[in-house]
C-alpha cells in the first residue's frame, strides 16, 4: 500500500519508527490495519510509508527537510496521530570531557524530533488527534551524573506542557501527551546491562497498546500530561506526574 491510502482508514506517523519502541509501535498499528509511516534515518519495511531523516548540524535544516517530505507524503490527508519515540541515552556530568559532544547529542535525538513532531501535528494532525512525546521519570529531578540527557528530557516536558495552551498551534480538541519511562525492555538494554532486573523495566508491547488506545480516544490522557511509566514485578503502571 503506498502513500495514497483510503481516506477512511486510521493514519499514523512514528518518529524514530525505527528504533525498538518505534518499531513495536509500526509493528502493533499495521497489525490492526492502520496505515503507518515512519520517519527516520533508515526505512522501517513494516511501514507503509517512510521518510528519511538527513542527518545534519543544522536543526532549521533537517526540520526544513522533514516538513517538506512529510508534506508531500501526506498531501492534503490528515493523520489519526503523531507518535515521537526518537531518543537515545548518553551520561556525563559537567566535568566530562564528553559533556559538550553528549548534549548536543541527547538535544538533538530528542528535542529536535519532539519539536519538528509538534510543527507536523499543526499541519497534519486531525482535530481531536493524538501527539505523543518522549520525556523521562529521571528528568522530574536532578540528574548530576547525564547533565545532557536530563536537560533534553525536561524540555520535552515543558514543551508537552507548552502544546496544552491555548494559543499553542494545536489542531483543536488534539491533545499532546508526554511519557516518561525508567528504562525500557529493549535488546539493547539487555546486552549492556545483563544482571540488571527485567521485571522492573517497562515492556515496548505495554506502551504500543497504551498508544494505540489513546489514538482510539480510549483512557486518553488530558493534554498536556506527563504520564510516569512504572514497573515493578513484571506490572507496569501509567501514572500522571505532580
Amino acid at each position: 500500500m503506498d502513500a495514497a491510502a483510503s481516506t477512511a482508514q486510521h493514519r499514523l506517523v512514528v518518529y524514530g519508527g525505527r528504533g525498538a519502541l518505534g518499531s513495536a509501535c509500526v509493528r502493533h498499528f499495521s497489525s490492526r490495519g492502520w496505515w503507518v509511516a515512519n520517519i527516520d534515518i533508515t526505512s522501517n519495511d513494516e511501514a507503509n510509508a517512510n521518510v528519511l531523516v538527513k542527518p545534519t548540524e543544522s536543526f532549521a535544516e533537517q526540520a526544513g527537510q522533514v516538513t517538506a517530505a512529510v508534506a508531500q507524503l501526506l498531501g492534503e490527508q490528515k493523520v489519526d496521530a503523531i507518535l515521537c519515540v526518537a531518543g537515545g541515552w548518553a551520561g556525563g556530568s559537567c566535568a566530562s570531557k564528553d559533556l559538550y559532544k553528549n548534549a548536543d547529542l541527547m538535544w538533538k535525538q530528542s528535542v529536535w524530533t519532539s519539536t519538528i513532531s509538534s510543527h507536523l501535528a499543526s499541519k497534519h494532525l486531525k482535530e481531536g488527534g493524538l501527539l505523543t512525546l518522549a520525556g523521562a521519570k529521571a528528568s522530574l529531578g536532578a540528574t548530576p551524573g547525564m547533565v545532557g540527557y536530563g536537560m533534553a528530557k525536561a524540555a520535552v516536558h515543558q514543551l508537552c506542557k507548552s502544546l496544552a495552551g491555548e494559543d499553542s498551534g494545536m489542531p483543536t480538541g488534539a491533545v499532546a501527551v508526554a511519557i516518561l519511562p525508567v528504562t525500557l525492555d529493549t535488546p539493547m538494554n539487555r546486552k549492556f546491562m545483563p544482571d540488571a532486573d527485567f521485571g522492573s523495566w517497562t515492556p515496548l508491547e505495554y506502551i504500543a497498546e497504551m498508544f494505540y488506545s489513546w489514538a482510539s480516544g480510549e483512557k486518553r490522557p488530558a493534554s498536556g500530561s506527563l504520564m510516569q511509566l512504572v514497573t515493578a514485578g513484571g506490572n507496569t503502571e501509567a501514572t500522571p506526574a505532580l
